[in-house]
């Protein structure tokens, strides 16, 4: 969320959590590309080339920016459980412009994106309620002609 030149946002444990735990300086960059953002949030093979300055490091060609991120531990619950969270602040010090076109996403775009979301929560408090959600939007996924490599790591990967 955005408030005034700051973004707030808060970080569940994992790669991002780990990483921003030990290097506050990060590139927060956008994408139209539902595959890409589905594979880089579970950690899944992706080719992208990278560029550096030495004290920040950015995918290239991708619009965003460069900034300082200063984080809080607070506890998180809700119905998966109780967890710890970073709860941050972003202090954007440098925009990169990039070129990559934006394309709409499609239904099946938003399907995938969903079904990643609901995942992630799986692997937290793997539940048939879950499973079944993530099974019903494969179909519908699958009925309106997404073919995503990440879809069927998802559905593969379900118990």
């Amino acid at each position: 969320m955005r408030k005034g030149e700051t973004l707030h946002f808060k970080l569940f444990p994992g790669k991002s959590f780990r990483d921003l735990l030990e290097h506050n300086r990060v590139a927060l960059q956008m994408a139209w590309d539902a595959e890409l953002l589905v594979k880089t949030a579970l950690n899944l093979d992706v080719e992208l080339s990278f560029e550096s300055d030495g004290q920040y490091r950015w995918i290239s060609n991708l619009p965003g920016w460069l900034g300082k991120v200063q984080c809080r531990r607070e506890l998180w619950k809700d119905e998966l459980g109780t967890t710890e969270v970073l709860k941050c602040e972003f202090f954007p010090e440098k925009e990169l412009a990039g070129n990559v076109q934006q394309v709409p996403f499609t239904r099946a775009d938003c399907i995938l994106v969903e079904m990643a979301v609901l995942f992630t929560r799986y692997l937290v408090k793997p539940t048939s309620e879950l499973k079944n959600k993530i099974l019903d939007l494969y179909a519908l996924y699958k009925h309106l002609g997404g073919n995503s490599d990440a879809v069927e790591y998802i559905v593969r990967h379900l118990d």
